[in-house]
């Protein structure tokens, strides 16, 4: 009985944690919106292009392909001046690979694309991730959602047990 009480002062504490951690971190993560962009075909489903550096410059006589459900569709290499060309393209999502860079592109026929389309893909060669950039330490790990999240649950449930236990013990 005692067991009994205890775990269902645990689940309503549980319950109780779900109301207070934001819904984003509760929520499953979809990709960003900013992983995909829109670029808007040219007449005869031409997609054009550019790879540059990290610093703007383009990279000539690079090799890009074009790739759709983890399938190369075509292959060509960039002009000296950086720029290539896709011919008979449809509307649909692709991913563009050149050079230690990809980029993941929302395709759109002539005449069909949002006016927030651009009018060609570019691709960043060597985009380097840094992850990290705050440092560890304790400062990241207490305000890990998880670790808030298992204080709170703390701060709930051992009251909730004390009270339990201490109010149904027997006197003697």
């Amino acid at each position: 009985m005692k067991t009994r009480r205890i775990v269902n002062g645990v689940m309503v504490s549980l319950a109780a944690i779900g109301f207070l951690l934001p819904q984003p971190l509760v929520a499953g993560n979809p990709a960003p919106a900013s992983a995909v962009v829109d670029v808007a075909l040219r007449d005869g489903g031409v997609l054009i292009g550019q790879v540059v550096d990290e610093q703007g410059a383009a990279l000539g006589n690079v090799p890009v392909s074009l790739r759709h459900e983890d399938r190369d569709l075509a292959a060509a290499k960039t002009t000296k001046e950086g720029y290539f060309a896709f011919k008979g393209v449809r509307g649909g999502v692709y991913q563009l690979v050149a050079a230690q860079g990809h980029g993941v592109y929302r395709v759109w026929s002539p005449g069909t694309a949002p006016p927030a389309a651009q009018e060609g893909a570019l691709v960043v060669s060597g985009n380097t991730v840094v992850r990290g950039q705050e440092g560890g330490g304790f400062r990241a790990f207490i305000t890990n959602p998880l670790v808030i999240a298992g204080i709170v649950a703390t701060a709930i449930a051992v009251p909730v047990a004390i009270h339990n236990s201490q109010h149904h013990t027997p006197h003697t």
